[in-house]
């Protein structure tokens, strides 16, 4: 395995209600009892189709019988949102899953997650440094997302044009989307985050955003443009406008390819289980590389993606806080990567027998060269560790809209950007 994760993110978007949370509960003084019946709440979203949460939470059950764990559900559209008001009002979880890397310093900063460096982790574990802040550790990572290449077999062979075999750079993967797209379907899909070109551009170009320069972004910029004037993918705003889903224009076969995270692996596997997607052969492969230096089965392709993980509430009632602990240290175990990758999600822990797990899961792809692009890979942050992250991705954010809507040429765009941050966010 070649996995390097550096350190990603954090955000301060809502941190005037982070300092405004409450203890719950109060130091009775006396020492806790281990046997004690125990229930922890874990917050969550989407609990119908994220099946990880209420797997984690029935499996660590099972060896912590006088532990429940109940999971709060909140709206993942606004999860950060929602969960940093209800500790604000002293209602929060005990155990907040960091959603967002780019969050955790809004939690941190307000006094609301609890120094878990106590908390053991099994060595080669990726994406811990993402949640340390000052060489304290406030969140444990339990998965370990990073971005690749999507690609119908079924779309390629009609199209009488070559699988992805590892090598590809950007212009490789032009080239195949132009070749790809028919009357029926398009080349690619590109889904109208910012991610989709920016984590790219500065993983691949080794920028780091909090130095407020975005030239890098220019040549990235003008091939994803170029790759919608040609009609090779769905074209910003008509995917704005019809609200289109990834999973709809790849699972539905309106798209040959698309640059996803591994996330989406136990998604469409599950969709095409249940019908919801159309049933054809599909695989991974490495996202393009800018050029042949990281290119091909013999280097190490270098993408982008951040950890998911779970923080204690610094208001835990003291009586929890070791359980909650536990249970931190058990979704970072190796078990629990061997359960998440059973069901098609990339934990943080990796090596070769979980790999195996994971592509033995009913529906995922068997081909080496699959196996090859989920393992193998240079995965950086998409969000630096830094309180100042959250600003220049909102502002970053307004760029990615203002090129692909047509509203503002790249260059322009750039420069009004760097003065934005310059004026607005300051660099150290």
């Amino acid at each position: 395995m070649n996995r390097k994760i550096l350190a990603a993110g954090s955000i301060a978007a809502v941190a005037a209600l982070a300092l405004a949370g409450c203890s719950s509960s109060g130091d009775s003084g006396e020492a806790a009892d281990p046997d004690a019946p125990v229930t922890l709440s874990v917050s969550a979203w989407s609990i119908e189709t994220t099946p990880e949460f209420q797997l984690l939470a029935d499996e660590f059950a099972k060896t912590h019988e006088n532990v429940k764990i109940e999971l709060k559900e909140y709206d993942p559209a606004e999860y950060n949102t929602l969960v940093t008001a209800d500790l604000a009002a002293g209602s929060g979880p005990d155990i907040i899953t960091q959603k967002e890397v780019k969050y955790v310093t809004t939690f941190q900063e307000g006094g609301q997650l609890l120094d878990v460096s106590d908390v053991a982790l099994p060595e080669g574990i990726g994406g811990a440094s993402s949640y340390e802040v000052d060489g304290t550790a406030y969140a444990v990572p339990y998965r370990q997302d990073s971005w690749v290449l999507f690609y119908n077999k079924a779309l390629f062979d009609a199209a009488g044009v070559e699988y992805p075999d590892g090598s590809w750079t950007w212009d490789d993967y032009a080239t195949a989307a132009e070749a790809l797209t028919t009357d029926a379907s398009q080349g690619a899909y590109l889904h109208n985050w910012q991610s989709t070109v920016q984590g790219f551009a500065n993983a691949q170009t080794g920028t780091d955003i909090l130095e407020g320069d975005f030239s890098n972004l220019k040549d990235y910029y003008d091939n994803t443009l170029a790759l919608q004037d040609a009609g090779a993918q769905v074209d910003f705003n008509t995917a704005k406008a019809n609200q289109l889903t990834y999973q709809g224009e790849f699972g539905t076969q309106k798209a040959a390819m698309l640059l996803m995270g591994t996330w989406y692996t136990a998604t469409l596997i599950a969709q095409q289980a249940s019908g919801e997607a159309n049933e054809f052969e599909w695989g991974i492969a490495p996202v393009p590389q800018l050029d042949a230096s990281t290119a091909g089965t013999d280097n190490t392709p270098v993408t982008f993606g951040d950890p998911t993980g779970f923080g204690i509430n610094a208001n835990i009632d003291e009586a929890k806080a070791d359980a909650a602990k536990a249970f931190l240290e058990f979704a970072a175990s190796e078990e629990a990567a061997q359960l998440l990758a059973g069901i098609g999600i990339t934990p943080a822990l990796t090596n070769d027998a979980i790999a195996e797990t994971y592509f033995g899961v009913e529906g995922a792809p068997v081909d080496e060269l699959s196996a090859f692009s989920w393992a193998t890979h240079e995965t950086l942050p998409e969000n630096p560790t830094s309180s100042k992250t959250a600003a220049i991705q909102g502002i970053l954010g307004d760029l990615h809209t203002a090129v692909m809507s047509g509203a503002e040429p790249i260059d322009a765009a750039i420069t009004t950007a760097e003065e934005r941050v310059a004026n607005e966010v300051g660099l150290d």
